[in-house]
């Protein structure tokens, strides 16, 4: 093994991964005193390659093993996604960033025909914007070229090559130690500055947070099959301590957070989006509120940017474009806050929505829609929601944390521009279990609901268009199931008569979809396949008892009034014409084209009575929340939800 126990950095310019039986021997030597995973020899067949590559990496370059895991886990939970890049360019399972492979040119909230403000009181807001330019690079998407130059390795071996890529990772964490001026020392408590450091954060609590992240893995232990089979295994080590005072030598800024509403177990800034006037009489970014004394928040919406973090926050500072509540970055899980809750922030493309939400976007280099998201991500964004949810008083549930996805157009023509980000690659099932909610069968065997919850890797649906229209996306796991109208694959796809298109399988079609942790009423059975209602007709999937894609589950439904044929749809819950005061003009209470049908029953999330944020002033001496007496249940009425009023339908209970 090259270098030593006080310069764990390797010489450059060749090839260390030929493993010798030397080095094999030397790891071995090793193992104990570097926090191997249990009682497993490197020939042990449950432990498997990527173990073994842990193993021989952490020998390499003397980092203790378990370190290297719980790095590796809080990037990727060891998964190595066939190569594919992360949002942010990250390859394999230390997420080595090569940004400049998957940098995308545009915010996924300027393109398409989509009206973030969604308020048909006002004129659609489509804003001319010049995407800032990407500023150069920084470290931390860049780490896959440095872990080249130490390892020697070629980049394209880093990006394709588990092995090759856990050594490239340790190889960065030891040059982190040796900068630090630290010892390679084999007891993981000595190693928190370093793993600060890997995360690329340029502020103390970032990094602070991303290494506490590391150490709360390292206490509780991890074990997984990974995406592709490779079983993985970190013991728990409850009692490990840190030594975190050597984040004092790590030379990082201090950022100020006492103005950002986060929880305090994650890092936060505030970078505040602007409310000013412009124009003729034109304003933004955001509306003034008081929430939640004048109006309730009910939502969360989970976005992803489709666009670099600088060029993003450049964006939602600019007074003429639009804005969201947060954005939080993929690499360490930063968040930026940038609209306080008690305002209302443009970004659902449905003001009934935005109205009573808070919108959260995830930073994404998208070269792909198929790219993957890092864990220490998805666990800043769980605190975040939790955080907001206990706020708030929002359930944890998939009527109430809605992907931009699951927002509906707030009138018919409005339908076809709708966005559909974070799209069918977000793990939804494994978020939830971050959130503490994890997805259960809650309904017996032949309950007439379920909730649908596929194995995410194992679910690898095909899609077309990620990179090339109609060319298929690379094999990923998915969150999201497809519907046919029969119990046959080579059935037609449902069809979503709003979208006015024949249905594909295209990756932003969602005419024919259903998503992790929806629920629907069970319409009939047949053998492996169960039907749902869905967008008023009758949706099937395959759903096998061995390999189920969805669970039992029981709770609400409605279904149409005695005597009444179907009943009206609605893509926002606004008041009727009585409620609004003088002065207020009176919105339109327009139905969507879609029906609820007799016979056929929907999942209620909530009962809202009909409301209305009046916002069309800069000056807000005109603001009014309006509060109607109708009243509303929120239902799942296809890859969206929708809305019916109560005097339409009768509320049944379904408890399997």
């Amino acid at each position: 093994m090259r270098g030593s126990a006080t310069d764990p950095t390797p010489t450059p310019g060749h090839r260390h991964l030929r493993r010798s039986v030397g080095t094999l021997a030397s790891a071995a030597l090793l193992l104990p005193l570097l926090g191997a995973a249990p009682a497993q020899s490197a020939t042990d067949s449950s432990a498997g390659r990527l173990q073994r590559a842990f193993a021989d990496a952490a020998a390499e370059y003397h980092v203790p093993q378990s370190v290297l895991l719980a790095v590796s886990y809080l990037q990727s939970r060891w998964d190595s996604h066939a190569g594919a890049p992360s949002v942010t360019g990250g390859y394999g399972p230390m997420h080595l960033t090569d940004a400049r492979t998957a940098l995308a040119t545009t915010e996924h909230l300027a393109e398409g025909t989509e009206d973030a403000r969604g308020d048909s009181a006002r004129a659609a807001l489509h804003p001319d914007i010049k995407v800032p330019q990407n500023s150069a690079l920084p470290a931390r998407l860049k780490t896959l070229p440095k872990a080249a130059e130490l390892t020697g390795l070629p980049a394209a071996e880093l990006r394709t090559d588990p092995a090759a890529n856990i050594a490239g990772g340790a190889a960065l964490l030891a040059a982190a130690q040796k900068k630090l001026g630290e010892p390679a020392s084999a007891d993981p408590a000595d190693w928190y500055g370093a793993v600060a450091r890997f995360s690329g954060a340029d502020d103390t609590a970032t990094a602070a947070a991303y290494a506490n992240d590391v150490y709360d893995v390292l206490r509780t232990g991890e074990k997984r099959t990974t995406d592709d089979g490779q079983r993985v295994a970190l013991a728990a080590r409850p009692h490990l301590a840190a030594d975190t005072t050597q984040l004092k030598r790590a030379g990082l800024r201090t950022i100020a957070a006492d103005d950002a509403e986060c929880p305090k177990s994650v890092s936060c800034e505030w970078i505040p989006a602007p409310y000013s006037q412009f124009g003729n009489d034109d304003y933004g970014n955001h509306d003034l509120g008081d929430r939640p004394d004048a109006q309730s928040i009910r939502y969360i919406v989970i976005h992803d940017t489709e666009g670099t973090w600088d060029g993003v926050l450049n964006l939602v500072q600019d007074p003429t474009y639009v804005s969201w509540n947060y954005t939080i970055r993929s690499t360490d899980g930063l968040i930026a806050q940038h609209v306080k809750a008690k305002d209302v922030a443009w970004h659902a493309g449905n003001w009934y929505i935005n109205a009573k939400s808070v919108g959260i976007e995830h930073e994404g280099f998208l070269a792909a829609p198929d790219a993957w998201y890092t864990e220490a991500m998805y666990r800043s964004s769980a605190r975040l929601v939790k955080y907001l949810a206990r706020e708030y008083g929002i359930p944890l549930d998939r009527q109430h944390i809605l992907g931009h996805d699951n927002v509906p157009g707030p009138t018919t023509s409005t339908i076809p521009g709708m966005h559909t980000d974070p799209g069918p690659y977000w793990d939804w099932r494994h978020y939830f279990q971050l959130l503490g909610h994890p997805f259960k069968a809650t309904g017996g065997k032949h309950s007439g609901l379920v909730t649908i919850r596929p194995d995410y890797a194992a679910n690898q649906p095909v899609y077309t268009g990620c990179t090339t229209k109609g060319e298929p996306c690379a094999a990923h796991g998915s969150g999201e199931v497809r519907l046919y109208s029969d119990h046959d694959e080579n059935a037609p796809l449902i069809k979503d008569i709003g979208l006015k298109t024949d249905p594909t399988i295209g990756v932003n079609d969602l005419s024919s979809r259903v998503s992790t942790g929806q629920q629907y009423a069970v319409a009939d059975r047949w053998g492996d396949w169960t039907a749902i209602w869905y967008l008023g007709q009758k949706a099937w999937f395959e759903n096998p008892g061995k390999r189920p894609t969805a669970v039992p589950a029981s709770g609400l439904v409605v279904t149409p009034k005695d005597g009444l044929t179907s009943v009206p749809v609605y893509g926002r819950a606004y008041p009727e014409k009585e409620a609004y005061p003088a002065g207020v003009p009176a919105q339109s209470v327009v139905a969507l084209p879609y029906t609820l049908p007799a016979g056929q029953k929907y999942v209620v999330g909530d009962a809202v009575p009909g409301e209305y944020y009046y916002a069309v002033t800069f000056t807000t001496d005109s603001h009014r929340v309006v509060v109607g007496k109708d009243l509303y249940y929120e239902i799942q009425y296809g890859h969206r939800v929708a809305f019916v009023r109560a005097a339409d339908v009768r509320l049944e209970g379904s408890v399997g």
